[in-house]
């Protein structure tokens, strides 16, 4: 099964996607089932992971009404309050459903950079695996150290690090991100996806070759059997197409081997989160 194992739909309003500013007036409208559809058939993608852009039980419960009436959208990493007296009620009813194969938090919006340890976020989190539910981590580089601290905290707790954390592609730096995410990497419930990366770029100048050095980081890192490509569709059209998108992964994997090109398209996502 090939796997795009990261991309967002949402119907577009001003007051819930604030975080749409200058140069993004193009994902300020609806972004559906039947506006990815076509970018799919071309790469042979089978299926998607939907994955939550508002924070908002209201959404999720949204997100699998869409995979109830779309095949091609295998799972959904959706959210929960993780801090709420309410979690396992919400648990209960949501994770009752097939395709909910994860949650996230927006970490990197909190004001506190040690958010993710704290008391009644960890309670919560602790209760996923029992759900058999993945947890997104989406960080920037600066919440690795934290990361590494909370995932030593739940071993037997499936992670996914969304985007390679954000590093600084646009200024070409690798430092400290690298050295963080060798040290995240280094803990074996955690994988990658590789994604997000054209919007962390010069959006009106990058160059295939400005993503290299980071992924042969993230590759050394976590190895092919850790990682999964998604395409961060729409958010990525700010910077390229989707077609751009996949070309990027897809090139740089050309010197791996068919079993590698295979898990990094599909076979790890389909592993991790359980889909079929």
């Amino acid at each position: 099964m090939k796997i795009d194992a990261h991309q967002h739909f949402w119907q577009y309003n001003a007051r819930d996607y604030g975080w749409m500013g200058a140069g993004m007036e193009r994902l300020q409208r609806d972004h559906l089932p039947e506006d990815l559809r076509p970018c799919l058939a071309p790469f042979a993608f089978d299926g998607t992971i939907a994955v939550q852009a508002r924070q908002t039980l209201t959404e999720t419960g949204w997100l699998l009404e869409l995979a109830d009436r779309y095949s091609f959208i295998k799972g959904v990493v959706g959210w929960v309050d993780l801090r709420s007296d309410e979690l396992p009620r919400q648990l209960d009813e949501l994770a009752a459903h097939p395709k909910l194969v994860g949650v996230r938090h927006v970490i990197h919006d909190e004001p506190d950079d040690a958010f993710m340890l704290r008391e009644d976020f960890g309670r919560g989190l602790g209760l996923l695996a029992d759900y058999n539910l993945v947890y997104d981590l989406l960080l920037f580089p600066k919440h690795l150290a934290a990361a590494c601290e909370l995932v030593g905290c739940f071993p037997n707790q499936k992670f996914v690090l969304d985007h390679i954390a954000k590093p600084f592609i646009k200024d070409g730096r690798l430092a400290p991100w690298s050295d963080d995410l060798q040290r995240l990497a280094a803990f074996p419930n955690v994988a990658c996806k590789i994604s997000g990366m054209v919007t962390e770029a010069d959006w009106q100048a990058w160059q295939p070759a400005d993503f290299r050095p980071y992924l042969d980081v993230v590759f050394a890192a976590f190895g092919a059997d850790r990682l999964m490509f998604g395409s961060d569709w729409p958010v990525c059209t700010v910077a390229g197409s989707y077609e751009q998108v996949v070309g990027l992964a897809a090139d740089y994997m050309t010197r791996f081997s068919a079993a590698e090109r295979t898990a990094v398209f599909g076979a790890t996502a389909a592993r991790i989160y359980g889909v079929q």
